[in-house]
C-alpha cells in the first residue's frame, strides 16, 4: 500500500517512516528532484502483443510439449510457453512459429489456434497490458536448443508430457491454455 508523501512523491510505509526518521532540519534540506510529469500518478500504459503456443510430439503416452524455462524482471526462474513479438509485417501465426523454433529449436506447423490471454504487469515507468495469442503446433523438424534464441531469453528447454504440464508451468493462464490443447487434441482422436 502506498501513501503520497510531500510533494507528490509515492511512499510506502517503510520509506514513509525512514525518511520520517532521516527528515533533514528545514534550513539543510536540497532542492526537490523534479519528476517527469504524471497525470493524477498514473503510469501510462503501453500495449504489447505476443505469439506462440504448444508444440507437441507423439510421446510413450500421449504427448510431450517443449517449454522454456527464462528468468523474469524479478530474477526468478519461470517455466512458460515459448512466444514473442511479432516483427515487421508478420502475422500472429508466422509470429507463433518463428517465436517456437528461436526459443525451443523445435520447427513447427500449426494445426489450429488455442485463443489469446490477456494480462497486466507493471515496471517501473510504465503499465503494460499484453495480449498472446496461442496456437496448437506439430513438431515437424528441429532440436531442443536455446543456441537460436536471438533475446537470450530462454535459458532452458524441454519435452515435457503435456499430462505434467499442470505442475510445472508457472503461469495459471498458460495452464489453461495447456488444458484446451489437451481438449482439441482429444476430440481430434
Amino acid at each position: 500500500m502506498t501513501s503520497s508523501g510531500t510533494e507528490g512523491e509515492r511512499q510506502t510505509p517503510l520509506t514513509a517512516s525512514i525518511g520520517a526518521a532521516r527528515t533533514p532540519s528545514r534550513s539543510s534540506r536540497r532542492p526537490p528532484v523534479p519528476h517527469p510529469p504524471r497525470s493524477r500518478g498514473v503510469l501510462p500504459t503501453v500495449e504489447e502483443v505476443s505469439a506462440g503456443g504448444v508444440v507437441i510430439r507423439p510421446a510413450p503416452q500421449g504427448f510431450d510439449a517443449a517449454i522454456i524455462a527464462r528468468y523474469n524482471r524479478g530474477g526468478r526462474l519461470e517455466w512458460c510457453l515459448p512466444k514473442g513479438h511479432p516483427e515487421g509485417e508478420e502475422n500472429h501465426e508466422e509470429a507463433a512459429v518463428r517465436e517456437v523454433a528461436e526459443e525451443t529449436g523445435i520447427e513447427g506447423s500449426i494445426l489450429t489456434s488455442l485463443g489469446s490471454i490477456e494480462y497486466w504487469f507493471t515496471v517501473p515507468t510504465h503499465r503494460v497490458h499484453k495480449t498472446v495469442h496461442h496456437f496448437l503446433l506439430e513438431a515437424v523438424g528441429g532440436e531442443l536448443t536455446t543456441e537460436n534464441d536471438p533475446d537470450h531469453e530462454a535459458v532452458d528447454v524441454a519435452w515435457v508430457n503435456l499430462d505434467e504440464l499442470e505442475r510445472i508451468l508457472s503461469f495459471p493462464n498458460e495452464r489453461r491454455i495447456v488444458s484446451l490443447a489437451q481438449q482439441v487434441i482429444q476430440d481430434s482422436l
